[in-house]
């Protein structure tokens, strides 16, 4: 891990000019900053087609092939970043109706975390974190017949997932709190292995280090949106970390997140749709010197989009209550148009550091437990396709 540490952070430091300039706002300032030290590239993204744009973003590993010429150690990053998989080939079977409630897609990461933990258990108990209604430790108390403490801030969650686990006798008790304040580490003990699906940001860090705290035998979990920080910037854990100097801002800490696999084509033309809106209203601004540099709007509604871009921009300069001149609007929204495609060809060159962003945060966390006395390994849990946030951080106390 430490080797791999360090090459994640010189690849990263080295090509920081591709990925921590946002490609909305580079558009939107007409300025690309790494085009004139990567003269070749910028060509090269020019010559794009929106049909060879949508291939190089569904496939990372067809980008890097087509950034490879461009990025000389794209694919070693990659290869360096690749984890060791825990996915399960055998179906977990459930008892009947122990799923109840909990959605499809959700339930197979459920599922798959759930086989991941029982495999390298430690303990005799375990501390689900941020367990929402207690789906994940619903599974874990059904196998593995050992006690589940679910702490979650929300009441009405809490009583929901109390009444179904007592449905079903099985042995678990929420404890409602707020995971930020001290008195949170009052559910940590030494025996227990604690769980996190999908915990956000600091949620994520704070278990972490409640349970180097307390001692507790193992940890067993998946980060999610790394951005949702108390700070403004990320604090690294680790030692290795902290003298990285590779400084992340709640903005680019979103950049892992961009990879989606839920919504299908009818969301991607939903945001397509809104963005070129967003885009177009944007440049009819710019041109008419009715705000200085970007104006950012509110959410804009899916119903609103189908009225077209002229309402769109009608709503929003009454919104920010702008005076708008009598423009040819159609032209305006073909510029949207041109402005989202070359948005989207520079998020190909910025998608390919994704990975290794997220990998590096990881890693960060991992070494950090290793400092304090874990056995810490870094894997998959389950397929991209189930869900993009697939990484598992698996650590049990050396002793």
């Amino acid at each position: 891990m430490h080797q791999s540490f360090a090459d994640i952070t010189s690849f990263l430091l080295r090509h920081q000019n591709y990925w921590r300039h946002d490609p909305f706002h580079q558009v939107i300032s007409g300025r690309v900053l790494w085009q004139e030290s990567a003269p070749q590239l910028f060509e090269w993204i020019q010559t794009l087609s929106p049909q060879e744009i949508l291939e190089l973003k569904s496939s990372t590993q067809y980008a890097i092939e087509a950034l490879e010429p461009y990025i000389s150690d794209v694919r070693t990053a990659h290869t360096a970043i690749e984890l060791s998989s825990m996915h399960s080939t055998e179906e977990l079977v459930l008892s009947r109706g122990i799923d109840a409630g909990i959605p499809g897609r959700k339930l197979e990461q459920i599922k798959q975390m759930t086989t991941a933990c029982l495999n390298d258990h430690a303990g005799n108990e375990w501390l689900e974190w941020c367990s929402g209604k207690g789906f994940l430790g619903r599974l874990l108390a059904s196998e593995s017949k050992q006690s589940v403490t679910s702490f979650e801030f929300q009441s009405a969650l809490c009583k929901a997932g109390q009444e179904e686990a007592d449905k079903r006798t099985l042995p678990m008790r929420f404890v409602q709190g707020d995971a930020f304040s001290p008195q949170s580490k009052l559910v940590f003990k030494p025996t227990q292995h604690a769980v996190a699906l999908h915990a956000c940001g600091d949620l994520h860090v704070t278990l972490i280090k409640h349970a180097v705290e307390q001692h507790l035998s193992a940890l067993t979990i998946s980060p999610c949106c790394y951005h949702l920080i108390q700070g403004e910037n990320y604090s690294p854990l680790s030692k290795e970390g902290k003298a990285a100097k590779l400084s992340l801002s709640k903005h680019e800490l979103r950049i892992p997140l961009q990879e989606t696999v839920t919504g299908g084509e009818r969301v991607r033309r939903h945001r397509e749709q809104e963005m070129v809106f967003r885009l177009g209203f944007d440049a009819l601004c710019q041109s008419h010197k009715l705000s200085e540099g970007y104006l950012p709007i509110p959410s804009i509604k899916k119903s609103q989009l189908s009225s077209g871009f002229k309402a769109l921009c009608e709503w929003a300069a009454h919104n920010k209550q702008l005076d708008l001149p009598d423009v040819d609007f159609g032209h305006f929204e073909q510029m949207g148009h041109r402005r989202y495609w070359q948005m989207e060809a520079l998020s190909v060159v910025q998608g390919v550091f994704r990975r290794p962003l997220e990998v590096w945060l990881a890693l960060d966390k991992a070494l950090y437990l290793q400092e304090q006395g874990y056995n810490v390994g870094l894997s998959t849990f389950c397929e991209t396709s189930v869900t993009p946030r697939n990484i598992l951080i698996h650590a049990k106390r050396a002793d």
